[in-house]
């Protein structure tokens, strides 16, 4: 198993419900786990509900087409994640359970989390405060004590064929 791949939006659709104590994932019938291009085992599956983003946890096993196991729920918000979207990645695995790229490190407001960038995001992204390289990129945004947004950035995975389906979409895109 790879600590990372190469795509940051497998085939993914439906929603999902996480159960914190034992760490299994229902997904609906769209869910489709396991099957070909879709979710596999060592994947990062991440939550988001509307615009709250709840966290990534590793897949460890996958018992059906809309049920799978997680390593930890460490990486996750804590709070109920019932009928969520989801999206599967194969972002540096590490990652996860780096607090640096948690949500809840951003200081309010602000973004932590890892994208992948490709040359498209690059171009786009030139000149302004999240200018970065291609591949698996850390990037944190916050305000700093002056009332200043400061952006820091750094390139956990430099790769070129990176694929990106832009879900997260990199801040410079939005």
């Amino acid at each position: 198993m790879a600590l990372w791949g190469n795509s940051d939006n497998v085939t993914s659709a439906g929603k999902a419900s996480v159960n914190y104590t034992t760490k299994v994932v229902t997904g609906n019938a769209s869910a489709k786990f396991g099957d070909a291009g879709s979710a596999q085992v060592g994947d990062v599956i991440s939550f988001t509900k509307g615009s709250t983003y709840h966290g990534d946890a590793v897949i460890v096993s996958i018992a059906s087409n809309t049920s799978l196991t997680i390593d930890s729920t460490a990486g996750l918000s804590g709070s109920a994640i019932a009928t969520a979207d989801f999206t599967i990645s194969q972002k540096p695995k590490f990652t996860v359970l780096d607090s640096t790229y948690s949500e809840s490190s951003s200081g309010g407001g602000g973004d932590a989390r890892v994208y992948s960038v490709d040359k498209n995001a690059v171009a786009q992204a030139e000149g302004t405060a999240y200018e970065t390289g291609v591949g698996w990129v850390g990037m944190k945004k916050y305000t700093d004590t002056h009332g200043t947004v400061r952006v820091k950035k750094e390139i956990l995975v430099a790769m070129s064929g990176i694929t990106t389906g832009n879900s997260p979409a990199y801040p410079a895109l939005n």
